[in-house]
């Protein structure tokens, strides 16, 4: 279907001209499709993961393996979306330095992209679940994620614990089918 702006109004959730590829520290949300809770249950305050939620978790960890100047801070899975921090740094961590050697030709790098890291996450995850539930095709996350650009050490103190305290609240979260909440309050 041809893109028609009179039926078509979906308009990014990014801060417009801002460079997602410049280093620091970014709060995601990620929501299952439908906002389905096929990730786990909350059982006295606590996480249980399906099949699906421990994927979810094991490739959130394999993230830093594939991008290796992205670090993982605080992480929360719920049963039908997860919050994490991630931070991208301005250098590829390892990296051979090449000039101190002199004569050799560093390879290019290329900056990545919030968007490319939350891509590759989705793609991992979707492509194994879908291999081990056979279902082949089926769409597991939204389309789309939300952000929030940490720029002070007060908003990263603030996300880390919205994350850690979430499964407490998850009868009055606004993501859980069966309650309603309110949103995180730096958001």
């Amino acid at each position: 279907m041809k893109y028609n702006p009179n039926i078509h109004h979906r308009q990014s959730t990014r801060l417009r001209g801002y460079d997602y590829s410049q280093p620091g520290a970014y709060f995601i949300t990620i929501c299952t499709q439908h906002r389905e809770c096929n990730l786990g249950e909350i059982i006295n305050g606590e996480m249980k993961f399906t099949v699906r939620g421990f994927i979810v978790y094991e490739f959130w960890l394999k993230i830093r393996e594939h991008f290796p100047n992205v670090e993982l801070d605080q992480f929360v899975i719920m049963p039908n979306h997860i919050h994490g921090i991630i931070v991208i740094n301005d250098e590829l961590l390892g990296v051979h330095d090449y000039r101190k050697e002199g004569g050799e030709t560093p390879p290019l790098r290329k900056k990545i992209t919030l968007g490319q890291i939350i891509a590759y996450y989705k793609y991992q995850t979707t492509k194994l679940i879908n291999k081990i539930d056979e279902t082949p095709g089926l769409r597991i996350w939204q389309k789309n994620y939300y952000d929030r650009i940490i720029r002070h050490q007060k908003i990263l103190d603030i996300a880390r614990q919205y994350i850690f305290q979430n499964p407490l609240r998850w009868d009055k979260d606004p993501n859980n089918p069966r309650r309603g909440g309110v949103s995180p309050p730096f958001l």
